[in-house]
């Protein structure tokens, strides 16, 4: 027969150890709801900047039709084509084609900082191409992901709190630059659209295609 004092003893310390796990559960919810919290804020930040961009996009193919159209150049390839959603938005100029899109915010995630105050943000990828091409076949968000980055351009970073600045990095020359909520459209459209634009196509060597920026 168990000794009573033994069974008192064993329940005392199971009682110990379960103030242990819900003490530590308690902190990895507390953090969790944090980043569930600004995860929301960001999402909502990210759906006014990003439909502000649309609004950019239209303008910007507004003035490049209005433009090509003074010069003689016929202007059917220049438009911008937007899902129901407004998660991607797709502008086509001639021979060149830009993407934008919200869809890899899937999940709360932070921008890496050097000082180790990583910056909770949702994000927008500018890509060079079609994305509904670029994704296609694709059968998981990892693979997605992987077909983006692929294709990136630039990213702009929204952080959850509206009156904090915006991370703008562009991939190729490893530029960031901090823009306000209310400036960040008009300036990643501007300049997203003059990188790929600004720049020129070389033929091909063998299996290799150069962008010139």
């Amino acid at each position: 027969m168990i000794n009573s004092f033994e069974s008192f003893d064993n329940s005392e310390t199971a009682t110990k150890k379960d103030i242990v796990i819900q003490e530590r559960v308690d902190l990895l919810s507390s953090h969790m709801y944090k980043q569930f919290l600004d995860y929301q804020h960001a999402t909502v930040n990210t759906s006014e900047v990003f439909s502000r961009m649309i609004d950019c996009l239209n303008i910007v193919a507004d003035n490049m039709t209005q433009a090509f159209q003074a010069r003689g150049v016929t202007t059917q390839n220049i438009y911008v084509e937007t899902d129901a959603l407004k998660s991607v938005t797709v502008m086509n100029i001639l021979w060149h084609t830009i993407s934008f899109t919200t869809r890899c915010n899937f999940q709360p995630q932070a921008l890496y900082r050097e000082d180790s105050r990583h910056m909770p943000s949702n994000r927008i990828i500018a890509l060079r191409g079609n994305y509904n091409e670029i994704i296609q076949g694709v059968k998981d968000r990892d693979e997605e992901m992987v077909k983006l980055l692929e294709n990136e351009v630039a990213s702009l970073y929204i952080p959850p709190d509206g009156t904090q600045k915006c991370i703008f990095k562009i991939k190729h020359t490893g530029q960031e630059f901090a823009l306000n909520q209310t400036d960040a459209p008009r300036d990643v459209v501007l300049k997203v659209v003059e990188i790929i634009c600004g720049g020129s196509l070389y033929h091909q060597d063998g299996s290799v295609k150069t962008f010139m920026v």
